[in-house]
């Protein structure tokens, strides 16, 4: 990966890292299922009543759209209001960089390095030290569904590399169109007419338009700026490449989360966190470049001389 492509991966990092406090907070107003099904329709009106459908097999836009849109947040979500800390949810969903990685390797037959393997194993033993520590204090079923999501995620993460869109920023609002309906229906069958009908009803107070802005801030800037960034970098590097930067996340989740909702963290957490920033770091770095021979003739003779 270029510099400017780690760099913007980067950026991506940060920018889900806050989604997970703005995500408990819009949770506070609106029920999981219905969550996800308002965050996808929200960028899917524009995109049919604006946007080209992108130029990919039908099949990678719904893959695309059904791991991300609805495995990735249905789990999530759920999960989070079930009682994930989210600080600890942004955690187990770097649970996706490992699965991108396998799934690639068995599926794609992406070459995994041997710098790759050993920086991700590392970022793994971080995470699984912070998720069992923090599994302490967390009912089990959140952390299981988090890590459903994170298998979702990865889902996601490989159609879209297959999808290879020649717009990125086209298949990141078209995929939204796939969640909507199935997620609303849902919604109606677990959360039922009433529970639906008072999250819309209570809108006037000024604790549920602090969770509208959540949302919002989720629809944007998490949604449609952070997945057209990544899905434009998955399109022209590498899976395996590509998906440690997401093990980025966590630190700037715990760090909001601390922020803005009090979630303290342990000298075990900042010292795992710190595992996998040096893990996915490690993995990304570019291999470098054998030197080139270059032929030269020396009185009749061939010589190889290191290249210049």
């Amino acid at each position: 990966m270029s510099l400017r492509d780690r760099l913007l991966a980067l950026l991506v990092a940060l920018l889900w890292g806050l989604n997970f406090p703005a995500t408990e907070i819009a949770l506070w107003q609106f029920p999981p299922i219905l969550m996800v099904s308002l965050r996808w329709a929200l960028l899917a009106i524009p995109a049919i009543l604006f946007v080209p459908r992108p130029q990919v097999k039908l099949r990678w836009l719904v893959g695309t759209g059904l791991g991300i849109g609805v495995l990735q947040f249905g789990f999530v979500y759920v999960g989070m209001a079930a009682g994930m800390p989210s600080g600890l949810a942004g955690l187990a969903l770097q649970s996706s960089a490992p699965f991108t990685m396998l799934l690639a390797g068995i599926f794609l037959r992406e070459k995994i390095s041997a710098r790759q393997v050993t920086g991700i194993g590392v970022a793994v033993l971080g995470l699984a030290a912070i998720v069992a520590y923090r599994a302490q204090v967390a009912a089990l079923l959140p952390v299981i569904l988090t890590l459903a999501g994170g298998l979702g995620w990865a889902i996601g993460n490989i159609c879209s590399r297959q999808a290879r869109a020649p717009k990125p920023l086209h298949l990141t609002m078209w995929m939204s169109v796939i969640p909507p309906v199935p997620m609303a229906l849902l919604s109606l069958v677990l959360e039922g007419p009433r529970r639906i009908g008072s999250t819309f009803t209570t809108l006037t107070t000024w604790h549920a338009w602090t969770a509208v802005l959540a949302l919002l801030y989720i629809v944007i800037f998490a949604g449609l700026i952070a997945y057209g960034i990544w899905n434009t970098l998955l399109a022209r590097n590498p899976s395996s490449q590509v998906a440690p930067f997401s093990m980025l996340m966590p630190a700037f989740g715990v760090a909001s989360a601390w922020i803005a909702l009090g979630e303290g963290m342990s000298t075990v957490e900042i010292v795992a966190g710190v595992a996998v920033i040096c893990g996915v770091l490690y993995a990304s770095r570019p291999v470098k470049k054998a030197p080139t021979v270059t032929p030269v003739v020396d009185e009749g003779r061939e010589v190889s001389v290191p290249g210049e």
